[in-house]
């Protein structure tokens, strides 16, 4: 008797609407198609919103009792966008197959702008450019609409949350090294929020791309059985295009965005947020930024640890986030892996400092190919302010290393991401170790709770490996293999110039005097 064949698994449904929104690309770059599907996405979440809202006016029962339901103040009341008959999804669909589509949705986008303050400059009017072909939009118009389809209604707005932050990691993937710039890979995002724990109090990032940072933070304190509003975001990027995508990733996950700021001079020369002390600091600085205007700035305030180099902003980075923790805060965040050691133009002596102040809390080395946009070696610091302050027990002489270079799995040839087991593996080993009650143990290869004597003894080097009893090999840097590269790179270069100069002298000795 034959054997049946096991039913084929279907794929997610971010999966299937990805593949296909992908297809209808065509010759669109990536870096411009985001903002055209991820647009529409945050266009048909809000028009859900509102016809939602919109029914139950319209049926009149209860506390909606003689309401109108195209009164502007309802919906503001009850925190919903309003959205204008000729922007609403419904109508959207009609117009779908015309070829004027693209205007009519640009101007569906102004039009929300308008009744909607807060989304300001904030919505793509991209749909009418001619690289964009009509059909192709209709087609995503109809793609995008079923998202809710064997949905009930109240469950479509965590879908089309779910759906836009799949898209983003999937443009970030096709974008590439560009796609870092917006975007901070989901599994060290968790991992971060994960360690730092932000139940409640005030989440800053000063840096903060498409605003994942914050988006995990409330899912961390929901998924804790804790109440959103416990906590509050602030933000700011210097990215105009990226903010945008910051305020609607937000807007559809409910979140209030107003805090999160964009100037294009950015946090060092103009902090939006100069006199806020928050309780948590999640963040991914642009990594060794060598243009970040230190020069400007070699007598601010900020620099109470060293000033900082003007070639390497690191250092300022982490002073940065220290400036703005309040007594008892704590920031986690990612660093290139070279300020764990580096001494030039002053970073040892400000990292002594650092140690010395009882400020750093834990150091984890990450995996090789973690990030989209560098190549370059990366790990994350834990700041306290106060390791003392009685939440956890007193680890002030103390500094976890943790080393995590040979956890995470590869999802394709370039990119490496942890595991809901690696970041399990990670946070409970830290909360063992702070928490009064944890069965922390030092692991040969893996952590170890090093004395700030030990610190000092290894001239403040912060490297895990030298800590756990790994050797300290730069594994994730072949120096020979990269001098190679480099050497074969300039004799190509050279002979390349040779066959120039010799075509150059050739047609030279062909003409005549």
């Amino acid at each position: 008797m034959a054997r049946k064949a096991a039913p084929k698994q279907e794929e997610p449904i971010e999966k299937q609407m990805w593949k296909a929104a992908d297809k209808l690309r065509k010759n669109i770059d990536a870096a411009e198609y985001k903002h055209i599907v991820l647009g529409l996405i945050f266009l048909k979440y809000i028009s859900d919103a509102f016809d939602e809202l919109y029914e139950k006016l319209q049926k009149g029962e209860g506390d909606y009792a003689g309401a109108d339901p195209e009164d502007k103040d309802e919906y503001k009341a009850e925190n919903v966008f309003f959205v204008p008959e000729t922007a609403r999804w419904s109508y959207l669909l009609t117009q779908a197959r015309q070829p004027d589509i693209g205007k009519t949705v640009d101007a569906a986008m102004d039009a929300i702008e308008k009744e909607n303050p807060s989304l300001r400059d904030v919505l793509p009017k991209v749909f009418a450019r001619g690289n964009l072909d009509p059909t192709n939009l209709g087609g995503l118009i109809d793609l995008i609409g079923n998202i809710a389809l064997g949905h009930a209604k109240a469950r479509s707005a965590d879908l089309l949350g779910h759906v836009f932050e799949y898209f983003l990691g999937e443009f970030a993937l096709a974008e590439g090294k560009k796609g870092g710039q917006f975007y901070t890979p989901r599994s060290v995002v968790e991992l971060l929020v994960e360690m730092l724990e932000p139940y409640k109090g005030r989440v800053f990032d000063p840096c903060c791309g498409s605003g994942g940072m914050f988006v995990q933070s409330e899912k961390f304190v929901t998924g804790h059985q804790g109440k959103v509003n416990d906590i509050s975001i602030y933000g700011q990027e210097s990215n105009q295009t990226t903010w945008r995508l910051a305020k609607m990733n937000l807007a559809i996950r409910h979140l209030d965005s107003s805090q999160v700021k964009w100037n294009n001079e950015g946090s060092f020369l103009n902090d939006a947020h100069k006199d806020l002390k928050a309780d948590y600091v999640i963040a991914n600085p642009p990594f060794n930024d060598s243009d970040w205007s230190g020069d400007l700035l070699r007598k601010d305030g900020r620099w109470q640890y060293g000033v900082p180099p003007t070639g390497n902003a690191n250092y300022a980075w982490i002073q940065h986030f220290l400036y703005h923790l309040n007594p008892t805060g704590q920031a986690g965040f990612v660093l290139a892996k070279g300020a764990l050691t580096s001494k030039s133009s002053g970073e040892g002596d400000i990292r002594k400092a650092l140690v010395e102040a009882r400020l750093v809390d834990c150091i984890v080395n990450l995996p090789a190919k973690l990030f989209l946009n560098t190549q370059i070696p990366a790990c994350l610091w834990f700041l306290s302010r106060n390791k003392t302050n009685g939440t956890f027990r007193n680890r002030a002489d103390e500094i976890l290393f943790i080393d995590a270079r040979n956890h995470g799995h590869l999802i394709n040839r370039r990119t490496k991401e942890f595991s809901a087991e690696d970041i399990a593996t990670i946070t409970s080993t830290y909360h063992n170790w702070r928490n009064p009650n944890g069965d922390y143990e030092d692991v040969k290869g893996f952590c170890n709770a090093a004395s700030i004597e030990r610190v000092r003894e290894l001239d403040y080097v912060l490297t895990p490996g030298r800590y756990v009893g790994l050797p300290d090999d730069e594994e994730d840097f072949d120096f020979k293999e990269r001098f190679t590269q480099l050497k074969a790179e300039f004799e190509a270069q050279l002979q390349e110039e040779a066959k120039l100069n010799a075509l150059i002298a050739e047609s030279l000795g062909k003409v005549k005097v």
